[in-house]
């Protein structure tokens, strides 16, 4: 009567688990597959426009605070120097304004024959 013949040690039975090597247990020298290296690529490409959009982000909320904070200080020092300026300007415009309309208030009465 013949033995049974026993299955050789690699070779799983139906009772083993076989378990597949994944992507990352494959040999650094293998090269990807080319469906599997545009897959990857395509995910980096997604995650890096991402990533940018939220620096974006980021960064335009930053720059709208601290351009906010830098235009209130340029006007306020541009107000308090064109401060003085300024009243001297108005000044000097209400002066003439003043002048003119007593000048020709005078004038005025003078043409009119009432003593000033």
């Amino acid at each position: 009567m013949q033995q049974p013949r026993q299955p050789p040690r690699f070779v799983p039975t139906l009772t083993e688990e076989v378990r597949l090597p994944s992507a990352q247990a494959e040999s650094p020298a293998a090269p990807p597959r080319p469906q599997q290296a545009l897959e990857s690529a395509v995910v980096r490409s997604d995650m890096e426009e991402e990533i940018v959009h939220r620096v974006i982000q980021r960064v335009d909320v930053a720059l709208e605070y601290r351009l906010r904070e830098a235009i209130a200080h340029v006007v306020a020092e541009q107000t308090r120097s064109i401060g003085p300026r300024l009243r001297e300007e108005i000044e000097s415009v209400v002066r003439q304004a003043v002048y003119e309309a007593v000048a020709e208030e005078l004038a005025a009465n003078f043409m009119a024959g009432k003593p000033g």
